[in-house]
């Protein structure tokens, strides 16, 4: 198994330049199985749910052809409406596999999916939306089983906790339904505004995205399209704290800072020097680097996906910072890691204090989910001594490049075998 080994200590310096958005690159991909059509999405990242999402819509009839960030989606030859369970088991976004299919298809039998062990995210609030629109649902041996008498139909649905993929989902479904769908507390992510954009081009009538009310008028039938996904919000703000973390001088260049001026505002709050500039954002960091406050928040708040990475940083501040998660109870699984590298840290009910230490020192330890091995991978950057990093896969995940866009900044950071570890020592 691969490892990621980190030899830490070194501030960054330099530019790095972000890849496309995963989380978008998910839900477009499956939007463009909505029609018996060719579509071509540029700026895809290659990670690895991406790719497993590839893997599900090949299983199920679609071709792909892939060069660099350019994806061409060939859907007409769609014909399955049960994808493959081994790989949905594996991430939570396979599930826009059930509002593709019953958008397309008028069916779906798809496994409840995996992914994350980060708190309840329950599917059923995609399944209500469904059955809003018409559908009759079941669960059965670990499968949504889903279908239309006839064409769905417009309703209007309040979106709990204001789900990013119900939202999507059901924005799917109700492009093609009969009449209009209005679906309220919608969620307001610039993933759901590029879904919706994608939509509109390939002929969908969607209106709101970006707001708390999504209207949607069905119409007959959908076409491909040509979209550029949108910069990845989340790794542009792990690469941005790596530059904090280290008391660096990091340039990200290719995002759209408006997308995380959550981040910037408490960077700026916690000491850091964090300048939007024409290439990017800069962020610098000379002096001590003090302890703040956060609550994770649907967007345009905190992003929770930023939470663990921000605790990383915050382990070396000065006094205790207090994070409280309020979109998923079960995100502290970083914790127990980073405490490894001699953070101080404890959880209390939704919130995790952090009282700041003067270092942190290389140890052995294990990225948990995407986010839980962003924030160690910031932790060992900054530490002294040597870090090495297990269940990497899960980095592989929603990062594209990592190792390879780290070194150019100064990281002393490499991939290696078990193999090769064992020579080095």
């Amino acid at each position: 198994m691969e490892r990621i080994v980190i030899t830490g200590g070194r501030p960054l310096r330099g530019a790095v330049k972000v890849s496309g958005a995963k989380n978008s690159s998910l839900a477009i991909v499956a939007a463009a199985c909505l029609a018996p059509d060719v579509s071509v999405l540029e700026n895809v990242p290659h990670c690895q749910d991406v790719l497993t999402l590839k893997q599900i819509l090949e299983d199920l009839g679609v071709r792909f052809q892939i060069a660099g960030s350019r994806m061409a989606i060939d859907a007409r030859g769609l014909y399955r409406t049960t994808p493959p369970y081994d790989l949905c088991r594996r991430m939570r976004a396979s599930f826009y596999t059930a509002g593709l299919l019953l958008a397309r298809m008028g069916r779906a039998e798809v496994p409840l999916p995996g992914g994350c062990s980060i708190g309840t995210r329950p599917v059923d609030f995609h399944m209500r939306g469904f059955a809003a629109l018409g559908a009759e649902v079941t669960t059965e041996h670990g499968y949504m089983k889903a279908g239309f008498a006839r064409r769905a139909r417009g309703t209007q649905f309040y979106v709990p906790r204001s789900s990013v993929g119900t939202t999507i989902n059901l924005m799917m479904v109700a492009s093609t339904a009969r009449g209009t769908t209005v679906l309220q507390n919608a969620a307001r992510e610039p993933e759901v505004v590029d879904t919706a954009v994608f939509l509109n081009l390939m002929g969908a009538r969607v209106r709101g995205a970006g707001t708390d009310t999504v209207t949607v008028r069905g119409v007959p039938a959908l076409h491909g399209a040509q979209y550029t996904i949108i910069p990845d919000r989340i790794e542009a703000g792990t690469y941005l704290l790596c530059g904090v973390a280290t008391r660096g001088d990091v340039m990200v260049e290719g995002l759209i800072p408006e997308h995380f001026q959550a981040l910037l505002t408490k960077l700026q709050e916690a000491g850091a020097e964090a300048v939007v500039e024409p290439d990017g954002v800069r962020v610098r960091m000379s002096g001590d680097l003090q302890a703040i406050d956060v609550d994770t928040a649907p967007y345009p708040g905190f992003a929770t996906d930023l939470h663990p990475p921000l605790v990383a940083v915050l382990a070396r501040a000065h006094g205790t910072s207090t994070i409280r998660e309020t979109i998923y109870d079960s995100r502290f699984g970083y914790v127990e890691e980073l405490r490894r590298m001699g953070t101080d840290m404890r959880v209390d009910g939704d919130t995790v204090h952090v009282r700041g230490v003067e270092q942190l020192t290389g140890a052995p330890v294990e990225a948990r989910d995407i986010r839980a091995g962003a924030a160690v991978v910031i932790a060992a950057l900054s530490a002294v001594g040597t870090t090495e990093i297990t269940n990497i896969e899960n980095i592989d995940r929603g990062y594209e490049g990592l190792v390879e866009k780290l070194r150019p900044l100064g990281a002393l950071v490499e991939r290696v075998t078990p193999e090769a570890i064992r020579e080095v020592v």
